[in-house]
Parts: structure tokens; sequence; C-alpha cells
């Protein structure tokens, strides 16, 4: 029996990560950035003011605490103007946020420090306060200036690198694309969602809960759905998705006579391993590296909630390399026991829960779910964290310290 280690070794060894793409920039949100954007252009492009107010000289008005001054308004600058302004000696322009500020001016005062309430046709404004150069004003290239690295390689792209790469006039940038993970269902008791199941018939539940637990990861998913048990249907199933995949996912072609008889048929495309692995749920599982560009495909249990488990642990991690993501694993805290949970001995053990935390002392405290059973779905529903009890833990009591580790957050 393999440790869990040791497969996870051998899955990430396999990780068949996509050549960068350039991509418009409204697509490349959540995808890792990669190359170094470097601006040519400043940004802001032009001294602006930064408030509503009276561009100024500072020094016509350092004295206003002392005595309040009284300047002539000569003009007014809109934001977007193009009209070319220029300020003499004692003068103030009325400007809104954004506008250009005029030739000379190095300061803008606000409204508060002046006697104005807003936009009129007054010809004098009165300051009441001093404004230092540069005061309330964005300067040329104070955010980027021409050269800089507006967003650097290895950057998840997220809202704020998006409006970057649109303010220094990019539209479009290298990414790393999402992995394109192919999902499949063998059984010839499945029926999809829209049938309503006949005598030893159940519902498709892997395609859909596995494909939106690759998109959760980061997958850019196609579900295949349902195929017959048959061993040479799931290999033409399988073999189709080759070329058009870096990760396939096979549900419920693992385990018995069924189990090896698919494995025989999918070696035929690259050798094909089904060593138990030392983990409950989800010990009979398989994996292989097939066709020409030996695209990693998993063979998962049947049971949705082993599946799903086993996705975690090793089919996630694998996701988040081929993004690019440093962080391959979901965050773990030590928590509490909040129940004795048991494991199976010589397996590491993941065990639904839900992790709270005390208000008083601040300290993670978890609550298993579902321990009576390890196909229950609706257990995994309600979790929100998985427990993880190492190979030589057979139990764990009240108040006992263990291995928390998050899941998506609901």
């Amino acid at each position: 029996m393999r440790t869990v280690d040791a497969q996870l070794r051998r899955v990430l060894d396999a990780a068949v990560r996509p050549a960068p793409i350039r991509v418009a920039i409204s697509e490349a949100q959540g995808l890792l950035c990669a190359e170094e954007v470097v601006a040519d252009r400043a940004l802001p492009g032009f001294d602006q003011a930064a408030v509503d107010g009276f561009a100024v000289r500072a020094v016509d008005v350092r004295e206003a605490d002392v005595e309040p001054v009284e300047l002539p308004v000569v003009g007014e600058v809109a934001a977007g103007s193009r009209q070319a302004h220029r300020l003499s000696p004692r003068q103030a322009v009325r400007v809104a946020t954004g506008a250009p500020l005029p030739t000379l001016a190095d300061a803008v005062a606000p409204h508060d420090h002046t006697d104005d309430a807003g936009p009129s046709s007054r010809a004098r404004v009165t300051v009441k306060a001093p404004v230092p150069s540069a005061a309330f004003v964005r300067r040329t290239g104070e955010d980027v200036a021409p050269g800089d690295i507006a967003v650097r390689r290895g950057v998840v792209v997220g809202p704020a690198q998006v409006g970057l790469l649109a303010a220094v006039g990019r539209a479009g940038v290298l990414v790393h694309p999402r992995p394109r993970v192919s999902v499949i269902a063998v059984g010839d008791e499945l029926v999809d969602v829209d049938r309503t199941p006949g005598p030893g018939q159940v519902v498709d539940v892997n395609s859909y809960a596995l494909a939106a637990a690759a998109r959760d990861a980061g997958a850019e998913v196609t579900r295949i759905g349902i195929v017959g048990a048959d061993a040479e249907v799931v290999r033409e199933a399988v073999e189709a998705r080759l070329g058009l995949a870096e990760v396939v996912l096979v549900a419920g072609a693992v385990g018995g006579a069924h189990g090896e008889g698919v494995a025989a048929a999918l070696g035929e495309l690259g050798p094909v391993d089904t060593s138990r692995v030392a983990m409950h749920p989800g010990s009979v599982q398989g994996f292989g590296r097939l066709g020409d560009d030996e695209v990693p495909t998993f063979l998962l249990p049947a049971n949705p909630t082993s599946a799903l488990v086993v996705f975690e642990i090793l089919v996630r991690p694998l996701i988040r390399l081929a993004l690019g993501r440093p962080e391959l694993h979901r965050r773990e805290v030590t928590a509490r026991l909040l129940s004795p949970v048991v494991s199976r001995p010589g397996r590491r053990s993941y065990v639904r829960g839900r992790l709270l935390r005390d208000r008083t002392s601040g300290d993670y405290l978890a609550q298993p779910l579902g321990t009576a059973g390890s196909h229950l779905l609706s257990s995994l529903a309600e979790a929100n964290a998985l427990i993880v009890l190492d190979e030589d833990t057979t139990e764990a009591g009240l108040d006992t310290p263990v291995r928390v580790a998050f899941l998506s957050p609901r």
C-alpha cells in the first residue's frame, strides 16, 4: 500500500503545465501573469487635481492662516479638459477632481479651505488656510512612471491588476491558462439528473460534483457525463479526451473485476497503476499518464464522497501546480476536537468536519461530521474542513489537538 505523500509526489511529477497564452485583460482575472508588464506611459499622465477646489501657487497662500488671501478666479477647468490654462501670480482657477492643473499652479486649495461652497460663477475666492506645494495634486508618474513594472510575473491577476493594465494601455496580457480537465462518470446503473432513476439505477453525481470541484480549483472543465461500464467503451472515451485536456478524471472505474478490466484497457494508452493508497476514504483509486502527451489520468471511486476527498488531496494540488500557483494545498491549522473520532490503523484519515473559533480564547475548534459512514454526501456538504488523522492515529479524544485543512468557504 502506497502512502498518501508518495502518491502525491507521483501525481505532481506528472503535471502538464499549458504554455502561456495572451488574452484580453477582461479574460485574465484569476490567472497567473506570465510576463513582466513594463509601463511605457506615466500614470497619471499629467499633473491633476486630487479634489474639487482652486488651483493656486502655494507661495501666494502661504500666509492664509494669518490673514485670508483673496484671489481673482480667472477660469475653470473640468475633468477631461484639453484647453491649456496658465496661472499668473496671485490668481486662482476653479478645478474639478481629475482636471489638468494650469501651468505654474503647484497646489489645490480644497473648497473647505476657502469661502466657496461649490460650483458658482463667483469671480473671486478667499483662501483661509495655506496649502503647501503639491498639496491635493496627483503628480505625473506618481503612481507608475515609464519603465516601471506595472504587473509582475507570477502575480495572480485580480481586479486591481486588471485596472492597472488598462491604465497603462495594455489591452492584452500573457498568462498561464487554466488547465483543461475532462470529467467522465462510468456505470451502466447511472442516469442523468433530468431522468427519474428506475429500479437499480442511481443519478450521476460524480461528473457534476467533480466538475464543480475542478472549476473551484481553477480549471477549465468539460463534463463528458456518463459512459457505459464496458472497458473498451471507457478506453475510447478517455482516448478521445487525451488531446483535449491536461487532466482526465474517470469516476467509477476502479475496484473489483470491472476495475481490473478498465485498467487493462486503459493500459493500452499508457501505464496505469491501481495500487491502494493508505488513506480513508478513497484508498481504492488509480493513476496513469496516458497518450503521447502522458496526460495525468485519475481513476476515482464510484462513491461521490470518496471521489471528492481523493480529488481534494491529490487532484486539486495538481491543478494548482498546472496553474502556476505557489500554494498547492489548502491552509491548515491546529484545532481542538469537540467530540472523539476514530481512524483506521495504517491509513491517513480525512474526517469531514466543521471548523469553529472560540470567541474568548481564539482557539480553533473542530466538530467531526458524518463519522457514521464515509459514504454520506450530506455531511460533506455541511463540512467546511477536513480533520486529518495521521497513519499512526487510531483514535483521538475530546480536546485532542488535530490538523485541520480548510475547504472552500461557504
